[in-house]
């Protein structure tokens, strides 16, 4: 089946949901929008806890998403929290797991130079303005980073980010307002 005849490509509320009811019955294109969906949300959250090993990370988020997503019960919001708590119970195994063994960083010579088939101008700016955004937001306490990005950009609302936190969505409300606080401070802006 071709991708474009897939009726649910929009990525609006209504054809996420029948993505999502569709994927959890074995629909790989419908599994297809999911990812696309989630991913760009996913990976950026994972990089405020792991770094570079965001995609990694991520990847093995979805493995595991992928394996479980018959069990998953709930509408998009959910499916984004779990997503999110998934990412992050794998974050958290990646952490442990460089602690205990440490990586050292290998020299950029022994790498070949290839050309990148993209505009690699265009990808290293929009790249260096999220990660700059998303360093600055890591130099937060990482409650508060965790909810600023859970909040702001998962797009999850407290409850689901409570969720993903352990905490209660209060106070995943005054981690993500303490937060967004001390990043205006920082930038200049109006408190």
């Amino acid at each position: 089946m071709e991708l474009e005849s897939v009726p649910c490509l929009a990525a609006g509320d209504a054809d996420l949901s029948t993505a999502l009811e569709r994927a959890r019955r074995g629909d790989e294109n419908a599994f297809r929008v999911l990812y696309r969906s989630v991913q760009p949300g996913l990976c950026r959250y994972l990089r405020v806890l792991v770094g570079q090993d965001a995609e990694d990370v991520a990847s093995e988020a979805w493995l595991q998403i992928a394996r479980d997503l018959t069990s998953f019960r709930g509408d998009m919001d959910g499916f984004r929290a779990w997503t999110a708590t998934i990412g992050r119970h794998r974050a958290l195994d990646h952490l442990r797991h460089r602690r205990r063994r440490p990586v050292a960083d290998a020299p950029a010579e022994w790498f070949p130079e290839r050309p990148a088939p993209d505009d690699t101008a265009g990808a290293a700016i929009e790249a260096t303005t999220t990660d700059a955004a998303l360093a600055l937001i890591a130099t937060l306490p990482r409650d508060q980073a965790e909810a600023v990005v859970l909040r702001a950009v998962v797009g999850l609302d407290a409850k689901a980010a409570a969720a993903v936190l352990g905490k209660r969505p209060g106070a995943v409300r005054t981690a993500a307002y303490r937060g967004l606080r001390t990043l205006a401070e920082r930038l200049g802006g109006p408190v």
